[in-house]
């Protein structure tokens, strides 16, 4: 009696599917990682916007308030006192459109 080799071959295109698959599998979680953690940076970096937009909102208003009281009539008559000058409401011209 004769024995029978019962052994398969891969064909040339198998071994490129095969070999695709594999690293497709393996390629997946990393790009997956790689997604999260470039994510993750834009992440801290849209909060650190959102801080520093924040913080410039806070000096804008600080300022802003400020800009209202230097510009108020008492502080203006208080420097015009100062600077030796008086507040004479005849010589104010009122201009509308």
């Amino acid at each position: 009696m004769k024995k029978r080799n019962n052994t398969v071959k891969i064909l040339r295109g198998e071994k490129i599917i095969y070999g695709m698959i594999f690293l497709l599998i393996i390629s997946m979680p990393i790009c997956t990682v790689l997604t999260k953690a470039f994510l993750s940076e834009s992440n801290i970096q849209v909060e650190q916007m959102k801080s520093k937009i924040e913080t410039q909102t806070d000096k804008n208003e600080s300022l802003s308030m400020q800009i209202d009281e230097l510009a108020s009539l008492d502080k203006v008559q208080e420097v015009a006192s100062e600077k030796g000058l008086s507040y004479n409401n005849d010589n104010v011209k009122v201009i509308t459109e």
